[in-house]
Protein backbone atom coordinates (compact mmCIF):
# COMPACT_ATOMS: atom_id res chain seq x y z
CA UNK A 1 0.00 0.00 0.00
CA UNK A 2 1.11 3.38 -0.94
CA UNK A 3 1.56 6.52 1.51
CA UNK A 4 1.30 9.82 0.20
CA UNK A 5 2.82 13.05 1.92
CA UNK A 6 1.70 17.07 2.03
CA UNK A 7 4.85 18.61 3.06
CA UNK A 8 6.09 21.94 4.19
CA UNK A 9 9.50 23.30 2.97
CA UNK A 10 11.55 26.71 3.83
CA UNK A 11 14.61 28.33 2.96
CA UNK A 12 17.84 28.62 5.05
CA UNK A 13 16.67 31.61 6.54
CA UNK A 14 12.69 30.17 7.42
CA UNK A 15 11.55 33.57 5.50
CA UNK A 16 9.80 31.34 3.01
CA UNK A 17 6.90 28.55 3.06
CA UNK A 18 6.00 26.39 0.28
CA UNK A 19 3.48 23.13 0.57
CA UNK A 20 3.33 20.36 -1.52
CA UNK A 21 1.95 16.82 -2.00
CA UNK A 22 4.09 13.51 -2.84
CA UNK A 23 3.64 10.25 -2.94
CA UNK A 24 8.00 9.77 -2.21
CA UNK A 25 8.92 12.27 0.53
CA UNK A 26 12.72 11.70 0.36
CA UNK A 27 12.67 11.69 -3.23
CA UNK A 28 10.59 14.63 -3.79
CA UNK A 29 13.23 16.57 -1.25
CA UNK A 30 15.90 15.46 -2.79
CA UNK A 31 13.85 16.69 -6.09
CA UNK A 32 13.89 19.69 -4.28
CA UNK A 33 17.14 20.28 -2.98
CA UNK A 34 19.17 19.01 -6.45
CA UNK A 35 16.85 21.90 -7.75
CA UNK A 36 15.39 19.87 -10.19
CA UNK A 37 12.11 21.31 -10.14
CA UNK A 38 11.45 24.94 -11.81
CA UNK A 39 9.60 27.29 -10.31
CA UNK A 40 8.97 28.64 -6.66
CA UNK A 41 10.82 26.55 -4.93
CA UNK A 42 14.32 26.56 -7.11
CA UNK A 43 13.90 30.47 -8.02
CA UNK A 44 13.76 31.03 -3.63
CA UNK A 45 16.29 28.29 -2.71
CA UNK A 46 12.99 26.29 -0.52
CA UNK A 47 14.47 23.30 -0.02
CA UNK A 48 14.67 22.26 3.94
CA UNK A 49 12.04 19.72 4.88
CA UNK A 50 10.05 21.49 8.66
CA UNK A 51 7.10 19.84 8.33
CA UNK A 52 5.01 16.82 6.92
CA UNK A 53 2.16 14.38 7.58
CA UNK A 54 1.60 10.66 5.70
CA UNK A 55 -1.52 9.56 4.16
CA UNK A 56 -2.64 6.16 3.15
CA UNK A 57 -5.35 7.92 0.76
CA UNK A 58 -4.52 10.30 -1.72
CA UNK A 59 -7.59 12.03 -1.17
CA UNK A 60 -7.19 12.88 2.44
CA UNK A 61 -3.60 14.22 1.36
CA UNK A 62 -5.10 16.11 -1.36
CA UNK A 63 -7.58 17.62 0.86
CA UNK A 64 -5.09 18.63 4.01
CA UNK A 65 -2.95 20.16 1.27
CA UNK A 66 -5.67 22.19 0.38
CA UNK A 67 -6.39 23.45 3.81
CA UNK A 68 -3.10 24.07 4.79
CA UNK A 69 -2.55 26.37 1.53
CA UNK A 70 -5.42 28.41 2.19
CA UNK A 71 -5.04 28.89 6.29
CA UNK A 72 -3.07 31.84 7.51
CA UNK A 73 0.71 32.43 7.60
CA UNK A 74 -0.04 31.77 11.41
CA UNK A 75 -1.35 28.67 11.15
CA UNK A 76 0.95 26.99 9.45
CA UNK A 77 3.61 29.06 11.71
CA UNK A 78 2.02 27.21 14.37
CA UNK A 79 1.80 23.70 13.04
CA UNK A 80 5.55 23.70 12.27
CA UNK A 81 6.23 24.84 15.49
CA UNK A 82 4.26 22.32 17.26
CA UNK A 83 5.81 19.29 14.97
CA UNK A 84 8.99 20.57 14.67
CA UNK A 85 9.75 23.28 17.39
CA UNK A 86 13.88 24.11 16.27
CA UNK A 87 12.90 23.84 12.51
CA UNK A 88 15.60 21.50 11.61
CA UNK A 89 15.62 20.40 8.28
CA UNK A 90 13.76 16.54 8.85
CA UNK A 91 15.49 15.52 5.65
CA UNK A 92 18.52 15.23 7.26
CA UNK A 93 17.56 13.64 10.27
CA UNK A 94 14.71 10.85 8.70
CA UNK A 95 17.99 9.78 5.92
CA UNK A 96 19.59 9.72 9.33
CA UNK A 97 17.06 7.67 11.30
CA UNK A 98 15.70 5.36 8.53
Amino acid sequence: MKNYFIYILTNKNNSVLYTGMTNSLMRRVWEHKAKLIDGFTKKYNVDKLIYYESFKNPKNAIKREKQIKSGSRKKKLELITNFNPDWNDLYIFEKIYK
